[in-house]
């Protein structure tokens, strides 16, 4: 179907006009045509970035940058130009032809028609690695005794097949198949059944939710150790639905270990609970204090609550009765002195004090020490659109301007000093401050300028990061669950999706397999330490 473009007519090609054929009127007509058509590619120009901006609104796929062929830098016999490396691909599959590793069997072939009087000068190796995919079903006989006094006595199966008819090894294969490889109940059932596993449906969905008691309690004191020893921790939230309704996922993390939480809110009441590392009392002290006050609550209502410091409610129950009881009903009364006395709850059971929260600028992280990421908040520059070539300039200029301070950022890092941080003051005032000629650009500009404190954190902890990548990493864990199988269903079954997603990617962070972590857990071996061991351990070494 043709659009409005299609049918406008082709752009005319202006004939030279001689010296003496412009007259003033030919003149003038000229120069006319030639502003019309400047306007007109820059309003060309204009709707295509409008169309790019409204699909990628819509979610569609943006243009893709086709790169210039690389046969154009090479010879007519095919050769590179000069100035250009080779880069040789590296053999990424691990074992490769040299036969490194494991030999678990050797066959020798012997050579055939051998001439007579030759000479044997020993073997070429040639390493085929394989899998050995079979069913394997065990029978144990358990001895039974009678007693002097009647009673039996019967022999108790191994710690490895207490789990039930199907072994560690099974067990394990499809928690990993699950949450590792993201493959779909449906799939992992029909994968068993031509390997010959008699298994139904409603047992492989057992296995893969229930009787995973010690994996969750691992996961809970991950969190709990995780915060006690650590300076700063990034955070994220996306979509995660449940039973039908929206629903949020945490994460909380850093480079020590990653925390998964879904809930059906994400609000900063909630992520506050979720500070407390499983502890559910309710406690005002100094520090919830602290908060309300910064909150703006009322000086009466802060005057009263500071009567009843050392007041702990064990539960949400219990605080809500304590609430109704102080005469605290106005709903955002109720919020702030909530939120505060879910602070001083964490910070009661070991939540370090100085800890530094790195977040996206999501308004529910924004306690304790916030520190902002500067990729996103470079990207409400980059978002905008500039309508002329000035306009353009500007943004570019301001853009470089920002990614040259970032630069400036990471070597302060290195070697911070009190010079150093003086300069990047100014020069932080200087581009956030200056007014160009595109209204949006300094809009932008301005609002970044507010954020001052929480951009510029890192000149006063120069160990934390400058973005929140690891947290966008870790978390994309989730996006891609969201995508194979939609929500969760039953709350076990979010609970398992949370408790593996945590171990799997601390697990990696700790240089932990997570195909041998289950094997190790599900056989009881317990060779593989705990992983808040390991997590104490790393957050120690030097």
């Amino acid at each position: 179907m043709a659009t409005v473009m299609d049918k406008l007519p082709p752009v005319l090609q202006v004939p030279d006009v001689p010296e003496s054929e412009k007259t003033p009127l030919v003149a003038a007509l000229l120069e006319l045509i030639a502003v019309f058509q400047q306007r007109d590619a820059m309003l060309q120009e204009q709707v295509e970035a409008l169309k790019q901006e409204i699909a990628r609104l819509k979610g569609h796929s943006a243009k893709p940058k086709i790169r210039p062929s690389t046969l154009e830098g090479k010879g007519a016999k095919g050769k590179k130009t000069k100035g250009k490396k080779d880069k040789k691909k590296k053999n990424k599959g691990g074992g490769g032809p040299s036969g490194r590793g494991k030999v678990d069997e050797t066959i020798v072939v012997k050579a055939e028609d051998v001439p007579a009087g030759s000479r044997f000068k020993g073997y070429a190796d040639f390493t085929v690695q394989d899998l050995v995919i079979k069913t394997h079903t065990t029978r144990y006989r358990l001895e039974k005794w009678q007693l002097a006094n009647g009673h039996m006595l019967c022999a108790q199966l191994p710690v490895a097949v207490k789990t039930g008819h199907y072994g560690s090894k099974l067990v394990s294969f499809v928690l990993y198949q699950y949450y590792h490889a993201q493959v779909t109940e449906p799939l992992i059932l029909e994968e068993l059944h031509e390997w010959g596993v008699k298994i139904s449906g409603g047992q492989l969905h057992r296995l893969i939710t229930e009787g995973h008691e010690k994996f969750h309690e691992e996961k809970d004191e991950i969190l709990q150790v995780g915060l006690q020893l650590s300076q700063y921790i990034h955070v994220d939230d996306t979509t995660a639905r449940h039973q039908g309704q929206n629903g949020y996922c945490t994460h909380i993390g850093n480079e020590l270990f990653a925390w998964f939480q879904s809930t059906e809110s994400k609000s900063r009441e909630n992520f506050l609970q979720l500070l407390r590392a499983g502890h559910k009392d309710y406690v005002l002290n100094e520090k919830a204090i602290d908060y309300m006050c910064s909150q703006s609550l009322p000086r009466a209502k802060i005057e009263f609550l500071e009567k009843h410091l050392g007041h702990m409610s064990h539960d949400q129950q219990q605080w809500k009765q304590a609430l109704r009881k102080w005469g605290i009903t106005k709903k955002w009364h109720i919020r702030i002195v909530t939120e505060g006395a879910l602070i001083g709850s964490a910070l009661e059971h070991g939540l370090n004090p100085e800890l530094v929260i790195i977040s996206d600028d999501a308004g529910q992280f924004n306690v304790l020490i916030h520190a902002l990421c500067w990729i996103h908040a470079e990207r409400s520059i980059a978002k905008l659109i500039g309508y002329n070539d000035k306009q353009r300039a500007a943004l570019e200029n301001a853009r470089t301007q920002i990614w040259d301070l970032y630069q400036i950022l990471k070597a302060y890092k290195q070697s911070p000093s009190n010079k150093k941080k003086l300069e990047i003051e100014e020069r932080f005032d200087e581009i956030f401050i200056q007014d160009s000629c595109l209204y949006t650009l300094n809009v932008a500009l301005k609002r970044l300028h507010k954020n001052k404190r929480e951009l510029l954190l890192v000149l006063e902890h120069p160990s934390i990061p400058l973005h929140n990548n690891l947290s966008e990493g870790d978390i994309r864990e989730y996006v891609k669950r969201r995508k194979v199988s939609g929500g969760t269903r039953s709350n076990l079954g979010r609970r398992c999706r949370d408790t593996f997603a945590s171990l799997k990617k601390t697990g990696r962070k700790l240089c932990v397999s997570f195909w041998d972590y289950l094997n190790d857990r599900n056989c009881g071996t317990d060779r593989i330490p705990q992983l808040p061991a390991l997590i104490a351990a790393r957050a120690q070494a030097p």
